[in-house]
Parts: structure tokens; C-alpha cells; sequence
């Protein structure tokens, strides 16, 4: 087992430096001048040079790309001189020095995803720390609500094969998953959040904390995350439901299931004690894969239902290119999606020792 664990945090390893090059590559051949744009269109000659300087865009796209994944670092090497790009400044970096090395110093320090162009130097990763929670909310929210709901109409599916219940269930799981995030993110809060909120009481936009009308005192509204959460545990909750029944009646044919049923024991005890745990397999595969992309699949949800988390912070600065918060939020996603794959392997260890 922990052998698997130590070749998975390998491969894992390789996976993150792969992610790392690709978005950096990816968002630095896009045209435009990043200095350019955060300083406007009233910059002179020697504002622009100072803002390169600081950001290192006056360096070669090979040095930036080395000067970011030393950034990244936990371990990591840093110039004495002050002059250098890489010189350990304490408003830029939080971390320790360990031992000096070839004119400069290895320290452990927290990743650096340096900062905002649009917000006045505000650092990424303190953006990411703010957003990222609303997310996981929302994510585990949606999750929590498709795993029940679709496991349950799952074995009433299972149990009612091919009766009119059965086949209602799975029309309604294939609807739920053709229908796009955005669309039904847009249908539902037309619907509940404005057409029927006098009975339901839901807003078509807000966040789980908003401040008070004097802005001092943070107010938790729950009823804010009730409409996002369905939203995005449709689609999972669908999938959920098509393998929850599927796998049940494949269960359903093994001969311990038929010794069950044969000593007598009721269709309750044979679903509980004997079916349910080795028929979650496939859910436990689905779940994992859907929760890791419901962080990305949130930016569509989370824009418009004005929730903020990391999607919506995501669209926010694509609008306004500001690309360190879009390289941070999408390489903190694949990071997040690399661990639950982790994860995802010991589970199925637990719930199955024959795998």
C-alpha cells in the first residue's frame, strides 16, 4: 500500500511540473505588454522599464520560466545580491534560510504565486486563501447532495428494475446529465430566485457571509448556498444514479448475493450488509473525478450566482487579464485534482481489499 501511495506522490510530482510549464507557456505568448497594462496608457519610458524590472519581463522567456518554478518551490534558491530578481525580499517571500549555496541561499519556504497586476500588489496565494474555501463549500455541498440523493433513487432504481419508477428515474438522469452547468445556473435562479421568491425566499445572487449595511459585522446566509449547490450536484447526482443502479444489478448477480437471499434475509439487509459497499466502486471512481472538477466547473455557477470562490475569480481576472491569479487558481485546481486522485486509490483499497 504504501509502496502505491509512494509511486502515485512520484508520478504526481512529474504531473505538477508538466501543469507548471504548460500554463506558464500557455498565458505567456499571449499578446500584449503585461507592464503595459498595469501601469495604463499614461506610462513613460522609464515607469515601464521600472515595472519589467520588478516583475522580471525584462528577461528572457527561459529565465522568467526557471525564475517562476523557483518561485513555486517550497525548497528553493535565492540570490545575496539585491539586485537579483530571485533576492529573498520579506514582503515577497515567507519562509527560513537553511544553508548559504554558490552566492546565495536555500531556503523552506511557502510557494510564491506572486501577485495581483490588478490589485495593488495584493499576493496571489492570499486571494486564493480568501476564494478557495467558498468553493470548497459549494463543491462539497453539491457533492454531499448528489451521493445521497442519486444513491437512493440508485437502489429504488435498482430494486424497480424496468417498472414505470425505474424508467421515470433514468429519464430524469439522462435530462439531468445533457443540461449544461450555465443554463441551468441561469433557469434556476430566474425561477426560484425571482418568479417564485416571494415563496421561496432565495436571492438569484449572493455569497454564504455578507457584510452587515454599516460593513463592519459578517452576516451567514445559508440559504445563499441552497440554489448554487443543486445546481452543481445535478449533473454529478445523474451520474450517480446511472452507476449506483448499474452496478447493483450486476452485484445483484453475484452467488454470495443469491446465498443471501436464499438463507431468507430481506431485500434491506441484502442491499446494506452485503451489495451496497462493494457497488460503490464506480461511485467512489465518479465522485472523485466529478468533486476535483466541480473546482473548475464552478466558474460558470459561482459567476452567476455571484458566489465567491475561485471561479468566479477565475472569470473576474480573465476579464481583466490579470494572468498571475488566472496561473495561480488553475494550477492550485490541478494540484487539488492530482491529491483526490491520491486519495481516490486508497479508498478503493479500503472499500474493496481484493483491489
Amino acid at each position: 500500500m504504501l509502496k502505491k501511495v509512494l509511486q502515485k506522490t512520484t508520478y504526481a510530482l512529474f504531473t505538477v511540473l508538466g501543469v507548471v510549464t504548460v500554463i506558464f507557456f500557455l498565458f505567456n505568448v499571449l499578446p500584449g505588454d503585461p507592464a503595459q497594462m498595469m501601469l495604463g496608457q499614461n506610462e513613460t519610458q522609464e515607469q515601464l522599464k521600472r515595472q519589467k524590472e520588478k516583475y522580471g519581463f525584462d528577461k528572457s522567456i527561459g529565465q522568467q520560466y526557471l525564475y517562476y518554478v523557483n518561485d513555486l518551490l517550497p525548497i528553493s534558491w535565492h540570490s545575496s545580491d539585491q539586485r537579483d530578481f530571485t533576492y529573498f525580499e520579506e514582503d515577497k517571500y515567507n519562509g527560513n534560510q537553511i544553508f548559504p549555496l554558490f552566492e546565495g541561499d536555500i531556503y523552506l519556504k511557502t510557494p510564491y504565486l506572486r501577485t495581483s497586476f490588478q490589485r495593488q500588489d495584493q499576493k496571489v496565494l492570499d486571494i486564493i486563501k480568501q476564494t478557495l474555501p467558498n468553493t470548497a463549500i459549494l463543491a462539497v455541498s453539491s457533492i454531499v447532495i448528489a451521493l445521497i440523493i442519486g444513491i437512493i433513487l440508485g437502489i429504488i432504481s435498482a430494486l424497480q428494475k424496468d417498472t414505470w419508477i425505474d424508467k421515470s428515474i433514468q429519464v430524469l438522469s439522462t435530462f439531468g446529465m445533457s443540461l449544461p452547468s450555465f443554463f441551468s445556473a441561469i433557469l434556476a435562479a430566474w425561477l426560484f430566485g425571482y418568479v417564485l421568491k416571494e415563496y421561496t425566499g432565495l436571492n438569484m445572487t449572493g455569497n454564504l457571509y455578507e457584510l452587515d449595511d454599516f460593513g463592519e459585522e459578517k452576516i451567514f446566509h445559508f440559504k445563499n448556498l441552497i440554489l448554487p449547490a443543486f445546481v452543481l450536484g445535478i449533473r454529478p447526482l445523474a451520474v450517480v444514479v446511472q452507476l449506483m443502479r448499474s452496478s447493483l444489478l450486476e452485484v445483484f448477480q453475484q452467488d454470495y448475493i443469491r446465498t443471501a437471499r436464499a438463507k431468507g434475509l430481506n431485500s434491506y439487509s441484502v442491499i446494506i450488509n452485503h451489495s451496497l459497499k462493494n457497488a460503490l466502486n464506480p461511485v467512489v471512481t465518479a465522485i472523485s473525478g466529478w468533486f476535483a472538477s466541480m473546482l473548475a466547473g464552478a466558474v460558470f455557477v459561482e459567476y452567476i450566482f455571484g458566489w465567491n470562490g475561485i471561479g468566479k475569480e477565475i472569470v473576474d481576472a480573465l476579464n481583466t487579464l490579470d494572468l498571475p491569479i488566472i496561473m495561480g487558481a488553475v494550477l492550485t485546481i490541478a494540484i487539488i485534482f492530482i491529491i483526490i486522485n491520491i486519495l481516490v486509490d486508497i479508498i478503493y483499497k479500503l472499500l474493496d481489499p481484493r483491489i
